[in-house]
């Protein structure tokens, strides 16, 4: 709705309506001591010619850079038709379908993203997307911990390349529920196995899940299987933290290991949203129909008319706006409408087989571009075998090396040396389907020239 301006006249006959003499005696139980009197260093209002100028100015100054970052944010290609129909007003605008008799289109679009994210992940139900990633991993920890009867345990295992973001987020959010994330040790950038033994030894077997990052933040394989079956013959669930993309090519959380994962969770940015400084995003989560109870959000289901006509409307709702908030699964969940319209549309046009051909890239330009840097005297790769990003260890620290790269006009990827210091000078790469064989070489060679290391041509 657009903004409409009182006048003087408007807001004085509403003062007068209600009995207060001024806007301030709207605020009089606010103590003084706490009013802030001014905005300092808000400069004066502008005029609308001012500020568009100063706005293109301000755009002015924005690069176009050639991006080999990723770390959990990645530039893919996005179909034009996505956002053209994402933001038409019937979706654009829309809000929470409480009224299924004038919500269908909305109700069938959330329910048709659900199928195709539980057909994505080999689970049995989807809810209507969390905020992001991160929120969806610690709401994914806080499900297994209702959830594990068996245990009755407030301890989730979780292995040490776990995205660190997500990790700290998760530790703001169940940190005041008592719950504990507990380290795995690792080995060659993945899950130790023999560490889940000393694990064991030293804790009991008292964890209420096991959180299995496939790829992981390295981009390294764990062992899915055996550390699903693992924790199934302990009591615990498994969580999976999956990127969507991969999952075109791998093996899918429901069918991990013997009886497959009990809930799967991820970031939904690679699915046609842009990273547009850092979102909005929105995070996944699916889950085994056994604990469906427990899944926050909302869910939409198929349904039938009084006339049997084929129609949608919102089923579980578990969250605080429709019970009492000390009920709720979750009080913090949404479900953030329009990337997940944006992501129906990104995965309608593609298909199965288009977004398995974007996942082959990505992994094909990946291998590329580790081979062209690792052919730079001093440059290895550690972790293999990866997916969509790989680690490289250079022969000083990384930060300086990426502020020159991003001199010359390159992200050249993310600095892991202060989240794991274990791993030495050691940079993450990506390179998704975006990126040509003439983007790697030059690349190469402006990484070669801030190293100061001569290449061949």
């Amino acid at each position: 709705m657009p903004f409409i301006p009182h006048t003087t006249d408007d807001t004085a006959a509403m003062l007068a309506a209600i009995g207060a003499g001024s806007i301030d005696d709207l605020f009089d139980e606010i103590p003084v001591k706490l009013r802030v009197p001014g905005l300092p260093g808000v400069p004066a209002g502008l005029s609308e010619a001012g500020i568009t100028r100063l706005m293109q100015e301000r755009a002015a100054r924005n690069v176009a850079s050639l991006c080999f970052l990723g770390a959990g944010a990645y530039e893919h290609h996005i179909p034009a038709a996505v956002w053209e129909i994402a933001t038409r007003g019937e979706f654009y605008s829309a809000y929470t379908p409480y009224q299924a008799e004038a919500s269908q289109g909305t109700l069938q679009l959330i329910y048709e993203y659900q199928s195709m994210l539980a057909g994505l992940t080999g689970l049995d139900v989807s809810n209507a997307s969390l905020y992001d990633g991160a929120t969806a991993f610690a709401e994914a920890c806080l499900m297994a911990v209702r959830s594990a009867r068996q245990a009755r345990s407030r301890r989730v295992l979780v292995p040490r390349y776990l995205n660190p973001v997500w990790r700290k987020v998760t530790l703001s959010l169940v940190a005041g529920q008592n719950i504990e994330l507990v380290e795995l040790a690792a080995s060659a950038g993945r899950t130790d196995l023999a560490a889940l033994a000393a694990m064991v030894g030293e804790h009991g077997e008292d964890f209420a899940a096991l959180c299995i990052p496939s790829p992981n933040f390295l981009g390294a394989f764990e062992p899915v299987d055996e550390l699903t079956d693992w924790a199934h013959a302990r009591g615990m669930l498994v969580i999976a933290a999956c990127n969507p993309t991969s999952l075109a090519l791998l093996k899918p959380p429901g069918e991990w290991g013997a009886t497959g994962a009990d809930i799967a969770c991820g970031e939904g940015q690679p699915l046609g949203i842009p990273r547009s400084s850092g979102g909005p995003y929105f995070g996944f989560l699916t889950c085994r129909k056994a604990l469906v109870r427990q899944m926050p959000g909302r869910i939409v289901g198929g349904t039938v008319d009084v006339e049997g006509r084929p129609g949608f409307t919102l089923t579980l709702q578990a969250r605080e706006q429709h019970i009492r908030r000390s009920k709720a699964t979750s009080n913090i969940c949404t479900n953030q409408g329009l990337m997940v319209t944006a992501a129906t549309i990104y995965l309608s046009l593609l298909g199965s087989e288009g977004l398995r051909r974007v996942a082959a890239q990505c992994h094909a330009n990946t291998r590329a571009l580790v081979s062209a840097l690792t052919g730079i005297g001093g440059i290895s790769s550690p972790v293999s075998p990866f997916f969509h990003e790989a680690v490289l260890t250079l022969p000083r620290p990384v930060a300086p090396v990426l502020q020159q790269l991003a001199a010359r006009g390159i992200l050249g990827g993310f600095d892991l040396s202060a989240d794991f210091p274990e791993l030495g000078h050691a940079l993450l790469v990506c390179a998704t389907e975006l990126r040509t064989a003439e983007d790697i070489a030059v690349y190469r060679a402006a990484l070669a020239g801030v190293l100061g290391v001569a290449v061949a041509a």
